[in-house]
């Protein structure tokens, strides 16, 4: 009896030393400098699906080191980065993200300023009011277009 008491212990110690540890790699990750923290928006080309391209190049950036926080939005093509500049860079990230699945399915690149904004004139232009809603034109699939219906 008295084994079973020692051993339901180390197994209750355990369980929570390994607990306390995830939770300082996660105080860790968040407690950036402000000075080494940026952002970058990369474009994205290759993928093909929500789920299997866009959720899996954002779980893999959440994971990288220096990464604080990746989003990926399939329908512009485009990954939003958090990053500890300290940790990791800009060139680091596209490479990454190009190594993804290979090297061989995507490419990545850096997005200016007025390319992240998706309502600009070229989407306006694109998108156009039937029936009392907003549609775009098949190659305007952008997510300004797509906020906007009525």
């Amino acid at each position: 009896m008295k084994i079973q008491k020692i051993i339901f212990a180390i197994v209750i110690a355990c369980f929570t030393l390994t607990g306390c540890k995830n939770q300082e790699k996660k105080a860790e990750k968040t407690e950036v400098l402000a000075e080494n923290k940026q952002h970058v928006s990369l474009a994205i080309s290759g993928m093909t699906c929500e789920i299997g391209c866009a959720k899996t190049i954002q779980s893999k950036l959440s994971k990288k080191e220096g990464v604080i926080d990746a989003k990926v939005i399939f329908t512009d093509s485009i990954a939003n980065i958090e990053f500890d500049a300290s940790k990791t860079s800009k060139q680091d990230l596209i490479a990454f993200v190009g190594g993804i699945a290979g090297g061989e399915l995507y490419k990545a690149n850096e997005v200016s300023n007025k390319e992240k904004h998706a309502c600009n004139d070229s989407c306006k232009k694109e998108c156009e009011m039937k029936e009392g809603k907003k549609e775009c034109k098949e190659d305007c699939k952008m997510a300004c277009c797509a906020s906007k219906k009525a």
